[in-house]
């Protein structure tokens, strides 16, 4: 297990954490609680969670996730051996449920959203707290581009500066000890790492953002950023939702995977992407490798990945993914992959 440090800080986290969005809805708290302990086992004490959580997101689960990860510290404790980051929701994106629709990056409301991820928690601090999507119109959850829909959205955003004021005042009260951001934009991370400056408050560590073979587009600004700001990143969906796997491949559909069970999911579900994943999973055969293997190995070996994100619904599938992490690439499968690469860029932004 390598460790790499939080973004500017000197606090060394180590190259997985765990996910845990399918807790309460595809994973059962029994599950939830085998993984948990399998992770710790294992030296993965850095673990993902969001007040949003699990997926999809329902008003009848929203909150299970963190009252699942609550349950297993009121039993086993060991809070203090962890290091725990949630998400606060931002507005739209089907949210309504959460708060009542009180989703504004304003005091008021982020000292709610962190009350109620405490209670769930059962702990009286969160060690990173992200905002899980900007509040502005912009483009992420699989839009590429910023364009004329999103310059024209006349919509209300909190003042960015008032957003980290209202987080400022969280950590000096000890509530949460590192902030972070979360499907963001190379602008939004670079506002807040100026305002950050420019107040004298606290700055942003970190980026969660998804990035994987089918998904580069971090590399394009986010990534200089990285190397300059001391911001690294997240990685999310280093898998694609599994289809890096191979499990999906030549037009499969497993019984309990996710697309399979929730049609919403359709980011990688078009010809390019499956072309593309055709064409790694062949070039992982080739050298001995297996799709998973050679997806995560891919991922971790970027300069600006702090740590990687893995999700699993079992514990064969959560042993194969850590166990992918010993495995470093050669130059000439990367060269191979870089080939994949140009042939079909980002088929899944």
């Amino acid at each position: 297990m390598q460790f790499k440090k939080l973004g500017h800080t000197d606090l060394l986290l180590p190259e997985i954490c765990l996910g845990t969005m399918t807790f309460g809805e595809q994973n059962t708290q029994a599950e939830a609680f085998a993984q948990l302990n399998y992770a710790l086992e294992r030296g993965l004490y850095f673990w993902d969670t969001a007040e949003m959580y699990p997926v999809p997101p329902k008003a009848e689960t929203q909150g299970a996730t963190e009252t699942i990860i609550g349950n297993w510290i009121a039993q086993q404790g060991q809070r203090d051996q962890l290091f725990l980051a949630s998400k606060i929701a931002g507005p739209s994106q089907r949210g309504i449920h959460i708060r009542n629709g009180q989703t504004r990056f304003i005091a008021e409301e982020i000292s709610s959203a962190i009350d109620a991820s405490l209670k769930r928690l059962q702990t009286d601090y969160i060690d990173l707290y992200q905002l899980h999507w900007p509040q502005r119109p912009t483009n992420f959850f699989g839009k590429l581009g910023y364009g004329n829909q999103e310059a024209e959205n006349t919509q209300h955003v909190t003042d960015l500066a008032e957003t980290l004021y209202a987080l400022h005042h969280e950590v000096q009260k000890g509530r949460i000890r590192y902030i972070g951001l979360s499907n963001e934009t190379p602008w939004g991370t670079i506002k807040f790492l100026q305002l950050a400056k420019e107040l004298g408050l606290e700055k942003m560590v970190s980026v969660q953002n998804p990035y994987n073979l089918l998904n580069r587009t971090y590399e394009i600004g986010m990534a200089e950023i990285a190397q300059y700001e001391g911001v690294g990143l997240l990685a999310y969906s280093p898998l694609a939702f599994g289809y890096l796997t191979g499990k999906f491949r030549n037009g499969a559909r497993p019984e309990n995977a996710r697309i399979t069970r929730f049609s919403r999911f359709t980011r990688y579900t078009n010809p390019q992407s499956e072309w593309a994943t055709e064409q790694y999973a062949q070039l992982a055969e080739q050298h001995g490798l297996t799709l998973t293997q050679l997806a995560l190995a891919y991922v971790k070996q970027q300069f600006f990945v702090t740590s990687t994100i893995i999700g699993a619904t079992h514990l064969d599938q959560l042993k194969e993914n850590i166990d992918a992490f010993e495995i470093d690439l050669s130059e000439e499968i990367l060269t191979g992959i870089e080939d994949i690469h140009r042939q079909q860029p980002n088929p899944a932004p």
